[in-house]
């Protein structure tokens, strides 16, 4: 008996005809939508604030308008956590929208995760439920189930144990049913988007990815038939390295030990996860909070042609002034610059400036009125990207954790009944594993100054102000290279941003990969703009173009 799941979106913005996509392309039993991620739940913040009845995914409403009438056709049930800050209030619209189209659909919905009242200063608080509220609303009928902050695997993990009858005990079928929810979680990533070694097949229009998954909480992962991208053991493997770190995932129903993971190739973009092993989960859930943090601004001055450095020099004597009120300034000087170049653009660099401070005048009138009466009075082919403006908020991301009791997890299914999910009753402290043993290194041999790229694929992401870079092989003399030759203190000498930071190394075995985790390199998380590549989406290619000592019979 095997549950088709699929995904249809990864993020608040993905492509809009997907889930039209997902419903004509093939069978499905459970259409998924994942609409949050840390920066959006600030975004739907803001949105409620000046709207009490906004705070929800309003583009899952229009694709819906356009696909409801499909899904209740083929019986295919939507589960979606796009309900964001206001859960109720996407689950009336749909109920309206299914009113106005005449099709007859349950639409349940799972409360409990705001947490806002309880933390006085932030925008939003909501903490991270599990998938059994989920589950609640499918046993009892449900067609589509709006959730809001669940975590992005639950909206997998319900609807398995739903079909299966799995209990919160089930541990090794649940942290199954999360390893196949974190693969389809980010959509296209899993079938060859964002992929390090891209060129291994036709990325320009990936499809969207589904788990076939099974009584014990194995699964296969493929795609539809005749759809864009690929599926193989490496973008699975890239996908298991998202945004995670050790060997323990931990979520709100179960642990799930990265460890123990198993993939195989099962024919053509088809991917066999097993062996996945389960544990309690902690006794504790996070909360996500996010607030405003102040006023940011920045302004990025070109500079072309001979004497960059000296000229980034003057503009920043020249500025400083006009800098002295605010509470953080920060300089970057990009040398994107060639000599003897071919155009314009490629015989400049850039320097960026960008001011924060709690008060909007101190980064505000005071900078912009001082870049802009500088265009006449600077550096020789002074022009900036745009000019500055006012100033606009950012926002500040952290996470507090409460107990499993702390929260009000609410079904309230399709008929109105309101059903508390109760706080699971096995907990266990989440717990480092220990090191498991390295293989046997490479024997000495003739090496070659090249890019790390060339042996090891990567893929990078944010965890507030904490960024990972999961490194992998792609065969097995590459791992036995890979797993001696790149320690946390070689990935400090090759990233220097990180030279001053905690970075954790945790190694994977099973999936010939390595996971660091680069501590408070994105500062107060990706709302507040901390660095250049603000979500460390591409930390890992520029780790993987740094150059090391590669073993010839490697290359």
């Amino acid at each position: 008996m095997t549950l088709r799941i699929g995904n249809a979106s990864g993020f608040y913005g993905d492509r809009f005809d997907a889930m039209r996509e997902m419903l004509t392309g093939g069978e499905l039993d459970v259409l998924t939508g994942d609409y949050l991620a840390e920066l959006t739940m600030l975004i739907l913040g803001r949105d409620r604030l000046k709207d009490p009845a906004a705070g929800y995914a309003r583009t899952f409403l229009r694709q819906l308008e356009d696909c409801l009438s499909l899904a209740h056709e083929r019986g295919v049930r939507i589960v979606t956590n796009a309900g964001g800050l206001n859960p109720a209030g996407l689950a009336d619209a749909v109920r309206q929208l299914a009113d106005r189209l005449g099709i007859p659909v349950r639409v349940a919905q799972v409360t409990g995760d705001d947490l806002t009242a309880a933390h006085p200063g932030s925008l939003a608080a909501h903490a991270y439920l599990g998938g059994f509220g989920i589950a609640q609303c499918l046993r009892a009928g449900a067609d589509v189930v709006v959730t809001g902050r669940v975590t992005d695997a639950a909206l997998v993990t319900g609807p398995a144990a739903a079909h299966f009858g799995w209990s919160e005990t089930d541990y090794d079928r649940l942290a199954g049913a999360v390893v196949a929810g974190h693969v389809l979680e980010c959509g296209a990533q899993a079938t060859g988007g964002n992929y390090a070694f891209f060129r291994d097949g036709d990325v320009r229009r990936p499809g969207f990815p589904l788990a076939e998954i099974h009584e014990d909480g194995g699964c296969v992962i493929t795609k539809h038939p005749g759809t864009g991208g690929f599926v193989d053991t490496g973008t699975v493997t890239a996908q298991l390295l998202y945004e995670t770190a050790g060997a323990r995932y931990a979520g709100p129903d179960v642990t799930a030990r990265l460890d123990t993971v198993r993939l195989s190739q099962d024919g053509p973009d088809r991917v066999r996860i097993e062996g996945v092993r389960g544990e309690a989960p902690p006794p504790t859930l996070k909360v996500g909070l996010n607030r405003l943090g102040g006023f940011r601004n920045e302004v990025v001055f070109v500079l072309t042609g001979l004497d960059v450095e000296a000229k980034a020099a003057l503009v920043r004597d020249q500025m400083e002034p006009a800098l002295g009120k605010a509470a953080d300034v920060r300089w970057e000087l990009a040398r994107t610059d060639r000599a003897d170049a071919p155009s314009e653009e490629t015989a400049s660099a850039l320097l960026r400036l960008v001011v924060r401070d709690s008060d909007q005048e101190a980064v505000g009138r005071a900078l912009s009125g001082a870049a802009v009466e500088l265009a006449l009075a600077s550096y020789p082919g002074f022009h900036v990207m745009a000019p500055p403006g006012k100033g606009s908020p950012y926002g500040v991301f952290e996470d507090v954790y409460v107990p499993h009791g702390g929260v009000d997890h609410v079904a309230v299914l399709h008929d109105g009944r309101r059903v508390p999910v109760p706080p699971v009753q096995d907990t266990a402290v989440l717990d480092e594993v220990p090191e498991p043993p390295l293989p046997e290194p490479l024997p000495p041999g003739p090496v070659t100054r090249a890019p790390l790229g060339l042996v090891a694929g990567a893929r990078s992401g944010d965890k507030g102000g904490n960024a990972n870079v999961g490194v992998w092989a792609r065969t097995d003399d590459a791992w036995r290279w890979l797993a001696h030759e790149l320690t946390a203190d070689r990935f400090r000498e090759l990233i220097p941003e990180s030279r001053e930071l905690t970075v954790v190394r945790h190694v994977l075995p099973n999936l010939r990969a390595l996971n660091f985790v680069v501590e408070g390199i994105l500062g107060a998380g990706v709302a507040a703009q901390h660095r250049f590549d603000p979500q460390a989406k591409a930390l890992g290619e520029w780790l993987r173009s740094r150059h090391l000592d590669l073993p010839e019979v490697l290359l």
